[in-house]
């Protein structure tokens, strides 16, 4: 039995997973930034199966609330595992407007997930199990002018993970780096040139298999490993002609 730690569990691709999780019949410890969510999901999952569900808020900007959350999972004594799944995506248009809100990207998709996936995984090392799944993007594999500041901060998210890896390699600790395309969520919804869209359920069953086997860099859907091999390959001066 394991308990899995569902970060930004209250994302469309998080209460999926969730849900499949306590379809398994495993525990859970589902975070959100409000409190009430968490405890109205935990709510779910039990009557879905869940062996437990126990909430708990998290803000990726406060230190003290990262701090709570390794309390939190210091206390079961269950094998660990963690899902990865907080972030926030503004517009380009925004953000160049608004260079303040770049930093803001940053801390969200950055240097809080970091500091979150650096706590807990000192506990997975000390208890030498465990896997960390956690949700980079596609938009990391190279810089467009569409959504730089936020492509960038996802391809320092997936260079963070990638050193994570190495780390809890030896412990025989899966760490699952998933580059995601255009997902069905709150986030994507509305955003122009949206196609091939996958949904959350799909993607949810997908993480629950490479959560136990495979490679440990996915694309979700997977053709966007071919996508993002022919944009990578681009010259730079054809690829800055390109409306990308």
């Amino acid at each position: 039995m394991t308990t899995w730690v569902v970060i930004g569990a209250s994302s469309a691709m998080g209460t999926a997973f969730a849900r499949k999780v306590a379809r398994e019949g495993h525990s859970l410890i589902v975070t959100t930034r409000k409190l009430e969510e968490a405890k109205a999901l935990c709510a779910d999952l039990h009557i879905r199966g869940a062996s437990t569900a126990e909430p708990a808020r998290l803000d990726l900007t406060d230190h003290q609330s990262i701090a709570a959350l390794s309390a939190q999972v210091m206390a079961t004594s269950q094998d660990i595992s963690v899902a990865f799944f907080a972030g926030s995506m503004r517009p380009q248009e925004e953000i160049s407007a608004e260079p303040e809100l770049g930093a803001q990207t940053y801390q969200d998709n950055l240097v809080g997930p970091a500091e979150c996936l650096l706590t807990l995984a000192a506990i997975l090392e000390q208890r030498g199990s465990g896997v960390i799944i956690a949700l980079s993007s596609v938009a990391g594999d190279r810089g467009r002018a569409s959504n730089y500041v936020y492509g960038s901060a996802k391809a320092g998210f997936t260079a963070f993970l990638s050193g994570l890896r190495n780390r809890l390699s030896p412990f025989g600790i899966r760490v699952v780096t998933v580059k995601a395309g255009f997902v069905d969520t709150e986030m994507t919804w509305g955003l122009p040139g949206m196609f091939l869209v996958a949904d959350p359920i799909d993607v949810a069953n997908a993480l629950w298999k490479a959560s136990a086997r495979g490679p440990e860099v996915i694309y979700l859907p997977k053709f966007w490993w071919v996508i993002m091999t022919i944009i990578r390959t681009i010259p730079e001066p054809i690829f800055k002609k390109l409306k990308l």
